[in-house]
């Protein structure tokens, strides 16, 4: 187990970028998980939330060297966590994963192969125990090139973009974080719309996870109100300006361009 300062002597290949919170029951399947993925030069950065559970204690009994913990004061939701966590990262590649979720054999290495060539790539997910997938359609590998499509199934809610099933390259770290300070959730679609604005984004046919669905799944799930629908879609319709004028301001650096 190593601090957020601990250092390492080799580059590092792929970091995982977990936030945690009340996840004690479920997180430690998820880490054995992403462990059989994980090469010896790869790190899983832990950020906890302050849970008043024993996650943290959960984490700390792997004792791997390469699991970094870091336990967060106060609480501060999971976009910001997620934030520290990228922050933290060192990593050629960066994976976004959930505390509750199934790694599928497999995974670390399709993701990989598809950002040698795009800054981001967004996985499809099945449903532990074989349950039913939420209505929205999957993700098309044929779809990946369509990026003023897939900014419009964003707008509308139809492209199926989780933060759990994405990852991305490190050249694209300054235009993900910071993430903007008015979102508090759907920080995957922001880094969707990175992507897609960005034209390099690409999308995988196969599921890379198995998400286990709950009562205490952080993501929002049922039907809202409608305010609340318009006020997500105000939201959807500033980050998207938000990422052009990142996108003009400073543009993605080259794939490889980035040397730890």
């Amino acid at each position: 187990m190593n601090d957020a300062t601990s250092g390492q002597h080799a580059p590092v290949r792929a970091s995982v970028c977990m936030a945690t919170y009340r996840g004690s029951g479920f997180v430690e399947e998820q880490i054995v998980s992403i462990l059989r993925e994980l090469g010896p030069h790869d790190e899983l950065v832990v950020v906890d939330d302050a849970s008043p559970d024993e996650t943290a204690d959960v984490v700390r009994r792997f004792n791997d060297e390469r699991i970094r913990l870091v336990v967060a004061p106060q609480n501060r939701g999971y976009v910001r966590t997620f934030e520290e966590a990228i922050r933290l990262s060192q990593g050629k590649f960066i994976f976004l994963s959930d505390q509750d979720d199934v790694w599928v054999e497999g995974r670390l290495a399709a993701m990989m192969e598809a950002l040698e060539t795009v800054h981001v790539v967004a996985s499809n997910f099945d449903v532990l125990g074989d349950g039913p997938r939420p209505w929205i359609p999957k993700l098309r590998s044929s779809d990946s090139g369509r990026n003023v499509a897939n900014l419009w199934g964003v707008l509308v809610g139809y492209r199926a973009y989780y933060g759990c099933a994405m990852g991305f390259r490190r050249e694209a770290v300054g235009l993900v974080v910071p993430i903007p300070s008015y979102v508090r959730e759907s920080h995957d679609l922001w880094l969707a719309i990175c992507g897609n604005t960005a034209r390099s984004i690409r999308h995988l046919d196969q599921s890379t996870i198995l998400r286990r669905l709950h009562g205490d799944n952080q993501t929002p799930a049922g039907w809202r109100s409608l305010r609340k629908i318009l006020a997500a879609r105000l939201m959807l319709v500033r980050l998207m300006a938000e990422a052009f004028r990142r996108n003009r301001k400073r543009r993605l650096a080259p794939i490889g361009s980035w040397r730890p």
